[in-house]
């Protein structure tokens, strides 16, 4: 049985940054909504200004990239069927667990509200069952705890190929691994593509993390159902 795995990575998603809770902007973001800097979420529409004082400033701030993406992968019948495995790992190493049959905000400003009880709780149940879940660790820390048995990256500077051919390689393995950058700009670090086995190209655009996340996921869709997969 082929069970495909989807992680969005070094995902520009987390709290305010302790090198910057004193900065002024931030200091008056925090008091508007009446939150503590580490029950907020940093985000370049906000804390441009900000921003620019950390380190790989360029692919920090952009909840939005995993909202939209997040979106993508869990409004398909290949995630309501349970037969695909969604996953976020973040880019100060943060990793989020998604739930079977989630179904997340689809206004920005609710699925922020979420993210943020999500880091002050650690974990987010309806029911008792287990929609979110979160907790420290490395990309290197998550693809060891889930075995995959092929990881492929997309990335623009990687050989080139399709969404067609990209979904159809993984899916001559068991437990294939596909990664996407949940970052605006830039590639995967070094460390990271260390870990992949192949790192593809599926356009000579620079896409957008939900683009990619939508078409790869069709085809990885389209493909299973070719195979018999049942949905």
């Amino acid at each position: 049985m082929i069970n495909p795995i989807f992680i969005l990575a070094e995902t520009a998603l987390e709290t305010i940054p302790l090198e910057i809770r004193d900065d002024r902007i931030i200091v008056n973001y925090c008091k508007k909504r009446r939150k503590k800097p580490s029950e907020v979420l940093l985000d370049q529409s906000y804390h441009h200004k900000a921003i620019f004082q950390l380190k790989d400033h360029e692919k920090r701030g952009r909840p939005d990239i995993a909202h939209f993406s997040l979106l993508e992968a869990t409004s398909i019948p290949l995630y309501f069927e349970n037969k695909i495995t969604v996953y976020v790992h973040t880019l100060d190493d943060k990793i989020i667990e998604l739930g079977a049959n989630v179904r997340l905000p689809r206004v920005y400003e609710r699925f922020v509200g979420l993210i943020e009880k999500l880091y002050s709780e650690n974990i987010i149940k309806s029911e008792g069952k287990i929609l979110l879940k979160l907790y420290k660790g490395t990309l290197k820390d998550l693809l060891s705890k889930i075995k995959p048995s092929i990881v492929i990256g997309l990335s623009r500077l990687g050989e080139k190929s399709n969404f067609e051919k990209v979904a159809l390689l993984g899916l001559k393995f068991e437990r294939p691994a596909f990664i996407v950058g949940g970052f605006a700009k830039g590639t995967f670090k070094d460390e990271h593509k260390l870990l992949m086995n192949h790192i593809l190209s599926v356009s000579n655009y620079s896409l957008d993390a939900h683009v990619v996340t939508a078409r790869l996921l069709y085809e990885i869709e389209k493909i299973m159902i070719i195979m018999k997969v049942k949905f």
